[in-house]
């Protein structure tokens, strides 16, 4: 089902239009053979890089796209209704590029912005490690001070595009303090002492390949230090809020893909001498991951509609990845039910979308941790 989207221009409308055109003939067709083979895409992101759709959210003199957020966020809900993989991986790049659009120094956004946002560059963020995934604040990977550079050594986990990146926003250790002691790097992917682990073995989306960055005695020039030292836990958490309505934006096109499925197949399917779309549990079914998928929608909409704005959104960003990765979790479980036995095997998307929903209800801060974060935002405000 083509979505009915309001947008403010009819430039994003165009982009709409665009993005829809290269997500049915360039991603779609070839998403479940390069998901079965876990064959990186890179390819796709440099296509999608050349037709303006990496770096959307940022200043066109930079070499963004100057979008609201609200545009951006639909554009990459349509890329992850296509492929999940793909959407995951342009909202991981925007993510990676936010704290020096934010924070940067004039110098840096100069020398490092055009390439970065060109859409020939690919970027990777490295914040969780093998015992700090939620807990920041544990964070062990030190960056030691030397003359004119920082010598960067530990590991971090659960890098998307890890060992495709062109380049990585790295958070480390500069001082014991657990509040101020990190720092953020801008990590070029040729820099000495900088490898990586194996390709994680995953239940979905495998298409993104996963791995353990590691850091040994990285020589990074202190002038790609992003903020001041100690300002890496503003700039992590702040990069989240944005983050986290990308991953929700993606959670959303998953279930409307999910649900475009599981609609055509109820009306194809006949039982009993009739499609099983005429049954009144089915259609109570259906409806059900339709109200999902637009309540999902509607959410992150909202949040990033205060974002555009420059209103406070952390909550609301916290409540649009809840709403839509646990919705993502019911809508792709119920489309494996809608499609039966048929559901159950890799002939039709449905089992596929149920095993990529699963992640987004971890990535970017578990919805453990979102609940904590709204629930501390509400009782902040009644005390």
């Amino acid at each position: 089902m083509v979505v009915e989207r309001l947008l403010p221009t009819d430039e994003a409308r165009d982009l709409l239009a665009l993005t829809r055109e290269i997500a049915a003939e360039r991603l779609a067709p070839r998403a479940a053979d390069d998901e079965a083979a876990s064959s990186f895409p890179r390819d796709v992101f440099s296509l999608l890089g050349e037709a303006g759709l990496l770096a959307l959210p940022y200043p066109e003199e930079y070499g963004g796209g100057d979008q609201p957020y609200e545009v951006y966020l639909q554009v990459l809900e349509e890329i992850a209704a296509a492929w999940m993989s793909v959407g995951v991986g342009v909202s991981v790049h925007s993510l990676a590029s936010w704290a020096l659009v934010s924070f940067g120094a004039d110098e840096q956004q100069k020398r490092l912005l055009p390439d970065m946002l060109g859409g020939s560059q690919l970027g990777a963020y490295c914040l969780s490690e093998p015992q700090a995934g939620s807990d920041i604040a544990a964070m062990s990977t030190k960056a030691v001070r030397e003359g004119d550079d920082y010598l960067l050594t530990g590991t971090k986990a659960w890098i998307s595009h890890g060992g495709e990146a062109d380049f990585y926003l790295v958070f480390a250790r500069t001082s014991p303090d657990r509040g101020k002691g990190v720092s953020a790097f801008h990590v070029a992917a040729d820099t000495e002492g900088l490898g990586f682990g194996a390709p994680e073995t995953k239940m979905g989306m495998t298409g993104s390949t996963t791995t353990q960055v590691l850091l040994d005695r990285a020589r990074v020039p202190a002038a790609n230090r992003i903020g001041e030292e100690g300002a890496g836990m503003r700039v992590a958490l702040a990069a989240l809020d944005s983050g986290r309505l990308g991953i929700a934006a993606c959670a959303t096109g998953l279930a409307q893909a999910a649900l475009d499925v599981a609609a055509a197949y109820a009306v194809g399917r006949e039982q009993f001498g009739k499609p099983i779309a005429d049954f009144q549990g089915m259609q109570f079914l259906l409806a059900d991951m339709a109200a999902t998928v637009e309540s999902s929608r509607a959410t992150y909409l909202h949040a990033a509609r205060l974002r555009d704005a420059s209103r406070p959104f952390s909550r609301q960003a916290s409540i649009a990845k809840l709403v839509a990765t646990d919705g993502a979790m019911r809508v792709t479980t119920d489309a494996v039910q809608v499609l039966g036995g048929y559901g159950y095997t890799r002939d039709y998307p449905a089992e596929r979308f149920m095993r990529e929903a699963k992640v987004t209800q971890i990535f970017e801060g578990t919805n453990q941790v979102q609940r904590l974060v709204i629930a501390r935002h509400l009782l902040a405000e009644h005390r």
